[in-house]
Order: structure tokens, then sequence, then C-alpha cells
């Protein structure tokens, strides 16, 4: 198929990170919608597609003329489902998951993707919520929930997502193991390496610096009770949510709750200087029964910037953003990283590609798969 030649429809698009990755992988997204207007003014600045602000529930009527698109994507609000969350089954942002498939069966389309956070795939608590879904999705699709690790597909963090991927069994009916396995065969070949922490921020360059301008100016106070865990990356070291960040490995998952105190720490000492890892050097000395240091800390520790984290979701270098900077760090908090968005965005539109799921499976895996 020639390159963005299939159409697409995005809901809770936020930011545009999803956007990118599926259009980068050849698709044409003709409407977004998001209710946060912060974000929808983000979008219209780097998307060339129509972007409705506002709850879509009651207001399908804007989407018609879009039945039959080949690609519905979107990640819904996941805070009700979430672990650094309440978990609450009764959160009214959990329901938007199901308003999605709303969407799914109104639309019909060739094929949907559905991003959540890896708890709703895991956990038992929402095992009621994950057969509800998939029984619903199951009645018209070939359906797989896989949850994927965004470091293995060239995304410098360590974010765990699941999606939920269909596509219309007009195209054939696979037995569910076997489309899982297609699936699952097709990401593999997606994977590649990312780039470390320190990696990133060399290339950025020294925070206040052209290109890395906009700082943080959260304080980095200790901690007078710190939490200590094994790992020096862990616990708790100093004041406030913002962990610092290991150099040599990758970032933990960026929260939409940055731009203060929990906006998490990196040490520009050890990444520009070759200096030993001062978070390293303090754990050892807190595990070996020394006293907690007061006030504030070193000034070569400071949090990533708004490019930095941009970075770490794989936005591309031009992508600018709308509002403060507190609303900036959640627009890019609340992403989905572009990288793994495009990498399950390649396998949909190579699972379009074919007039016969069964057949490129069998060639594919070498396996029977037919129906159960």
């Amino acid at each position: 198929m020639t390159k963005n030649t299939l159409a697409a429809v995005s809901l809770f698009s936020g930011a545009g990170g999803m956007d990118v990755g599926f259009v980068s992988a050849g698709f044409d997204v003709q409407i977004a919608n998001d209710i946060d207007r912060d974000a929808c003014l983000t979008y219209e600045k780097n998307h060339s597609g129509r972007i409705i602000q506002g709850d879509l529930v009651g207001k399908a009527h804007l989407l018609k003329g879009h039945e039959g698109v080949d690609m519905l994507f979107g990640g819904p609000p996941c805070q009700g489902f979430s672990v650094a969350g309440k978990m609450d089954p009764n959160d009214e942002r959990s329901k938007l998951l199901l308003s999605f498939f709303d969407v799914v069966d109104m639309l019909k389309p060739t094929a949907f993707v559905c991003e959540n956070v890896k708890a709703l795939a895991q956990l038992d608590k929402w095992s009621g919520v994950r057969d509800e879904v998939m029984a619903r999705a199951s009645a018209d699709y070939n359906v797989t929930m896989v949850v994927l690790s965004a470091n293995d597909f060239g995304v410098p963090q360590k974010r765990e997502r699941v999606f939920c991927i269909g596509i219309h069994k007009r195209r054939g009916v696979l037995a569910p193991a076997a489309f899982d396995a297609l699936v699952c065969a097709m990401l593999e070949r997606q994977k590649h390496s990312a780039e470390t922490v320190q990696e990133v921020i060399r290339r950025m360059g020294r925070a206040g610096g052209e290109g890395n301008a906009e700082i943080c100016n959260a304080k980095i106070t200790f901690a007078k009770a710190p939490v200590l865990r094994k790992s020096p990356y862990a616990g708790m070291l100093f004041n406030g949510a913002g962990r610092p960040l290991e150099a040599k490995g990758y970032a933990s998952t960026l929260p939409a709750s940055m731009g203060g105190n929990k906006t998490p720490i990196v040490d520009e000492g050890e990444i520009f200087d070759g200096l030993p890892s001062f978070v390293e050097s303090y754990h050892k000395s807190l595990m070996t029964g020394k006293k907690p240091r007061e006030g504030y800390a070193p000034s070569r520790l400071r949090r990533l910037t708004v490019a930095e984290c941009l970075r770490f979701q794989t936005f591309p270098e031009t992508y600018q953003l709308a509002g403060r900077q507190s609303a900036k760090y959640r627009q890019i908090g609340n992403a989905v990283p572009s990288k793994l968005a495009e990498a399950v965005a390649n396998v949909a539109r190579d699972l379009l590609a074919q007039d016969s799921l069964i057949h490129f499976a069998e060639h594919l895996n070498g396996m029977n798969v037919a129906a159960e």
C-alpha cells in the first residue's frame, strides 16, 4: 500500500504522540478528538487533521462520514486502572475505555488499536472489564491484548502499556491463539534498541542551553527520613515523587504530574563531566548507616526539562507544545510514546495489507491457524 493512504480516526488524542506514530506508519488521520484544550492547541500546531475539542459522549454525530474507516485508534484515560492512581472501579474515567468500543461499534473500522496501562491486562481486579472488552470486540474482530515495554521499541523509557489490537473478521477468522501468535511474531520484528538517559541528554546539551531552555525550577532537597531500597534509583532519597534516573539505563515512566517536585532528576556532573554518580554514592553512605544530609542537593542534580521529556517520549525534535509549562509536562506524561505507537501501527498496517489473514499467518508462522 502507498504510504499515508490508510484513513484513520484518533480518539483521546492528547498532544498527538500516538498520532505521530500512526502517521509515520502510513496512516492519514482525518479527524481527532480530546477534551483538553491545551492538548488540542498542541495537536493543531503539529498535525494537519482536524481535532474536535470536547467530550464525544452523546456527540457521535460529529464522526458521521467516517464509517468503515481503515483504522480507529486511541488511548482512553487510564487513571482508574493505573496502579499509580486510586484503582477505583467507579472512577468515571474508567468508563471511557468502553466509550472507545462504543465508537468501534458505530464506525465499524477495518482495524482498531486501543492503548491503556498494563494493569488492565494483568490484574485480577480488572478481569471483569478485560473479559467484557475482549468478548465485545471478538464478536466481529480477531482481537488480542498484548503488554509491551516501550524500551524494546526504541523508546528510552521503561514504560509498559497494554495494546488491544483488532482486525475485522472479513479479512479472515483466526483462532484466538493463532492471532495472538501472529501479532506477537510481527511485533518481534519491530523491536530495536533505545538510547540511554545519558545519550539522550548529551545530545540535548546542558539544561538552559539553546534547544533545551525550558527548565523545571522545582528545588531538589534531601529527604529527612529517606526511604531506602536496594536500588539507588528506587525509594526516596529526596523530597517529592521525582526520583533520580540512572544515567546508563532507561528513564522510568514519565508521569503526567511532572512540572514540580514529581519531575525526574538527572546528574549533569555524571552525564557531562564524567564524575561518579552522586546518587549512587549518597545511597551507599545511607545504606552503611550514615545520617541523611539536609537542605538542598548539589547543583549538579536537576530535573528534566520539557525538551528532554519530549525526547524520552520520542516526539519529533520539532514538536511544539501549547500552554503553560505545567500543561506541557502534563501533555507529555499523558502521551503514548511515538515510537512505540509506530511499532504497533506498522503491525496493523501490514495486517490491513492482507486479503487473507489465514494465508498470511500460515506463511509467516508455518502453522495451522484455522478458526476454532
